[in-house]
């Protein structure tokens, strides 16, 4: 990975769900914030929690996030990061959303509590072993758009070919015979959104359901994306996609 000195933009990215009682009121706070730091990219807020996107210099990064975790709802949280050249985000953005990720399924609210999660260190020994701890066979489910899979993704990745999240619950349903008596782990960039697939999943029936813990960046950071993935990661910024050394790659 390059060195800071030759990559002074520090990239973070991550996410919380949990309630938030007043999105509005949080997101005139956190515009002033970010932007007296300098910071570009994009912060999603709903009633579910919080989703953010942020570049800029690393002093400004850190001091917003210790700002964010001053308050308890996001205390704990962990951003992934990386290092760019310049900052892949033309201006800041903050808004206020129905769904942090739309899924247009009220009942299923990872606020209430997460579906269980497997390490990257965890999931690349059942890729090797090919199946879990218990023999069960393993099946990684990509929650992400097409676009994004035709980046990179794992070898055998179970790709349904959906245009948008939305469209998700419907690809299950149609295709639920594939994941029977499989232990099932979704996998998306960051873990958002595979988040709420696994608690979809498990709400539908489906059992040993998990979820990559920090998603495809987490995996590359705790792993090299060794075993397993082929390609890039796509990530929603100027720099397209990610190499398993959190690089860009074209």
């Amino acid at each position: 990975m390059n060195t800071p000195a030759a990559t002074p933009i520090l990239n973070i990215s991550t996410y919380r769900f949990v309630t938030l009682a007043d999105p509005e009121a949080l997101r005139a706070q956190l515009q002033g914030n970010a932007a007296a730091n300098q910071l570009k990219g994009t912060i999603l807020l709903a009633e579910e929690g919080i989703n953010l996107f942020l570049a800029g210099p690393a002093e400004g990064v850190r001091a917003f996030v210790d700002y964010l975790r001053a308050d308890p709802c996001f205390a704990d949280l962990v951003p992934k990061e990386s290092w760019s050249a310049t900052t892949p985000f033309q201006r800041l953005k903050v808004k206020v959303k129905r769904e942090i990720i739309r899924m247009n399924h009220p009942s299923i609210r990872p606020q209430a509590g997460r579906a269980p999660s497997v390490s990257p260190a965890v999931l690349a020994r059942w890729l090797v072993q090919g199946h879990d701890d218990a023999g069960r066979p393993v099946v990684t489910l990509d929650t992400r758009n097409a676009f994004e899979i035709d980046h990179g993704t794992f070898t055998g990745a179970i790709d349904w070919r959906i245009g948008k999240f939305s469209e998700f619950p419907d690809a299950v349903q149609a295709h639920r015979n594939q994941l029977d008596g499989k232990t099932i782990v979704s996998f998306c960039t960051g873990g958002i959104r595979c988040e709420k697939a696994a608690i979809y999943l498990q709400d539908i029936g489906l059992d040993h359901v998990y979820q990559l813990d920090g998603g495809i960046l987490k995996y590359f950071e705790d792993t090299d994306g060794a075993p397993g993935w082929q390609g890039g990661c796509f990530v929603f910024d100027e720099r397209e996609a990610l190499g398993a050394q959190l690089t860009p790659v074209r």
